[in-house]
C-alpha cells in the first residue's frame, strides 16, 4: 500500500525547449501551407507534447484529443465568432441609421455574453475528458444553464457597479468549475471570496502604477498564489491542499530572462520561454495531505466535442 504519510508531492515537468521549438517549426509551416487550416492538428500536438512531460508521482499525464475532433471545433466556433463580428461590423457602417446599428451591436454583444459561458463550459468539458494519468480521466460535471446564469447576472451586476462586481463574478466562474471537476473518484472546490480577490487586485494596480510598473511580477505572483492556493481536493472525506511557493523576486527573475530570450531570438526563443514557465510554475506547487493515488478509479465519461475548446481559445479565455 501507498504510504498516506507522505504529505508533500510535487508535479515534475520535464519539456525541452529544443523539442517544443521542433514541434512549433513544423505547427507553423503545415499552418502557413493550409492557411491556417492545420491550427487544431497544430494545437493538438503541442498538448500532447507539454501534457506527456509533466509526471506526478512516477506516472505522465496524457491529452488524448485527435486534430479532427479540434478540427469539428474549431469550424463550429468559427462560424459563430464570424456570425458575432459580422453583426458589430454591420453595427459599426449602419450608424448613420443609429437605432438599426444600435440594435445590431446590442445583439452582437449578447450573443458574445452567452458564448463566453458556454466556451468556458464547452472547453472545461472536453478538455478535461481528454486528459488522462495513470488511464483514470479527468471529467466536468457543470450543467451549461447554470454557468450561462452565473454569468449572465454576473455581467449584469459589473455594469451596474462599474465593473467592480467583475471581481466576485470572476471567483464564482472559479468556484463553479473547479467545483465540477473530477479525477476520477476525487473531486474539487474552490474557495477564493470576491471581497478579498477584490482588495488584491485593487493592491496591485495601485502600486503597480505607483512604481512605474516594477511592483507588477508581485501582482501576479500574488493573483497566482492566490489562485492555486484556494483549490481543494476531497477523497473520502479527506481534504488535500494544494500550495503554491511563488515569490515575487523568483516571478520578477522569471519574467525578465524570458523577455530577452524572446526579444534576442526574434520569437524564435518563445518556446524556450514556455518550457522554463512551466518548470517554474510546477516546481512551485506542492499537493499536501494523505493523498492516496492507489485507490482513485474511473467514474468519467469520455467526451469528444471540442467547439467550446476552440471558441475558448479564440476569445482568449483561460480554462479556469
Amino acid at each position: 500500500m501507498e504510504d498516506l504519510n507522505k504529505s508533500k508531492r510535487q508535479l515534475t515537468f520535464y519539456g525541452e525547449g529544443s523539442k517544443l521549438f521542433g514541434i512549433t517549426i513544423v505547427n507553423a509551416i503545415f499552418t502557413v501551407l493550409t492557411l491556417g487550416l492545420y491550427y487544431p492538428w497544430a494545437k493538438v500536438a503541442k498538448l500532447h507534447y507539454l501534457y506527456h512531460e509533466t509526471e506526478f508521482e512516477g506516472s505522465r499525464f496524457e491529452f488524448h484529443g485527435k486534430g479532427k475532433e479540434v478540427f469539428k471545433g474549431f469550424i463550429k466556433a468559427m462560424a459563430i465568432l464570424a456570425l458575432v463580428y459580422a453583426l458589430i461590423i454591420s453595427g459599426q457602417l449602419m450608424m448613420e441609421n443609429w437605432i438599426i446599428g444600435l440594435v445590431l451591436m446590442l445583439t452582437a454583444y449578447a450573443i458574445l455574453a452567452f458564448l463566453i459561458p458556454l466556451a468556458i463550459h464547452g472547453a472545461a468539458r472536453y478538455r478535461l475528458s481528454r486528459t488522462s494519468w495513470r488511464g483514470i480521466h479527468f471529467g466536468y460535471r457543470g450543467d451549461r444553464k447554470e454557468l450561462v446564469n452565473i454569468f449572465v447576472k454576473g455581467v449584469l451586476l459589473s455594469i451596474v457597479t462599474f465593473g467592480i462586481y467583475s471581481f466576485w463574478l470572476a471567483i464564482q466562474i472559479r468556484k463553479y468549475v473547479i467545483g465540477h471537476v473530477r479525477f476520477g473518484s476525487i473531486s474539487f472546490s474552490y474557495e477564493g471570496k470576491g471581497s478579498e480577490n477584490f482588495w488584491l487586485n485593487f493592491k496591485g494596480y495601485f502600486f503597480s502604477a505607483f512604481t512605474l510598473g516594477i511592483y507588477f511580477p508581485w501582482y501576479i505572483k500574488n493573483i497566482i498564489n492566490y489562485y492555486i492556493n484556494n483549490i481543494k481536493i476531497h477523497q473520502d472525506g479527506k481534504v488535500i491542499k494544494v500550495r503554491s511557493s511563488i515569490t515575487g523576486g523568483a516571478y520578477f527573475g522569471l519574467l525578465i530572462v524570458n523577455f530577452f530570450i524572446v526579444i534576442f531570438t526574434l520569437g524564435f526563443g518563445t518556446p524556450w520561454a514556455v518550457i522554463r514557465t512551466m518548470r517554474f510554475v510546477l516546481s512551485n506547487v506542492t499537493i499536501e495531505g494523505a493523498l492516496d493515488t492507489e485507490a482513485i478509479h474511473q467514474t468519467e465519461e469520455d467526451y469528444k466535442n471540442a467547439t467550446g475548446d476552440d471558441m475558448a481559445d479564440m476569445l482568449d479565455l483561460d480554462l479556469i
